[in-house]
């Protein structure tokens, strides 16, 4: 098959993801490295970082189309916990950015979005390096623990600080929410992370040195 135009599209678009990403995480690690509020993202990067994981809605609509064979009901979870973070977090209570773990939480959304979507563009290119390959199906072995801990510990610091201030709008029921959202997280962080594990043992092997399962060749 030819450089179609769905192939085009999905090369710019997951490369412009790749490099959203990755400025993200040079502007996260460039302020723990330079501020004096050494844990303190400011609200330029947050919003940088909330405008570009808001574009990632576009995966669930690749999903629903058949754009990308990527399975409708882990993306969606994947999308949503994370449009939660960054809407319903870290928008209506921005001094939660000085946390440690926002910027963990980050800094792990941001490498392992850095990876995936440089592991499409050059899959769509059709021959990807193969620590790019490994990386894909080992680094989320590391990363996801961090992000889905820096998740639950953001929504906790909203849920026992700011969510039951009297003077938040919301506050008779949206602790509540948040207690509802911080459940969906025990099932939730199972399936996702029992999903990759999946993909793991699919395209690098059981081992624990990740090495890919060799093809055998069938009988004529």
């Amino acid at each position: 098959m030819g450089f179609t135009a769905k192939k085009a599209y999905l090369v710019l678009y997951n490369a412009g993801s790749a490099v959203a990403w990755l400025t993200v995480l040079g502007r996260v690690v460039a302020t723990l490295a330079y501020k004096k509020d050494a844990f303190f993202v400011p609200l330029v990067v947050d919003n940088f970082a909330r405008t570009t994981q808001t574009v990632a809605v576009m995966e669930i609509l690749h999903a629903l189309t058949g754009v990308v064979p990527a399975p409708v009901f882990t993306t969606l979870m994947q999308v949503a916990s994370r449009l939660f973070l960054m809407w319903a977090i870290t928008f209506p209570f921005p001094h939660l950015n000085s946390s440690a773990w926002y910027s963990s939480m980050l800094c792990a959304w941001a490498t392992t979005e850095v990876i995936r979507y440089s592991y499409f563009v050059f899959k769509q290119l059709g021959s990807v390096p193969s620590a790019l390959h490994w990386l894909r199906y080992s680094a989320f072995l590391v990363l996801y623990p961090i992000g889905i801990s820096s998740e639950v510990a953001m929504t906790l610091k909203a849920l026992f600080g700011p969510a039951r201030s009297e003077g938040f709008a919301f506050s008779t029921w949206y602790p509540y929410a948040l207690v509802a959202v911080l459940l969906s997280y025990i099932p939730g962080s199972v399936v996702l992370y029992g999903h990759m594990l999946k993909q793991r043992r699919k395209y690098l092997g059981g081992g624990a040195g990740g090495v890919e399962k060799p093809k055998v060749k069938k009988r004529q």
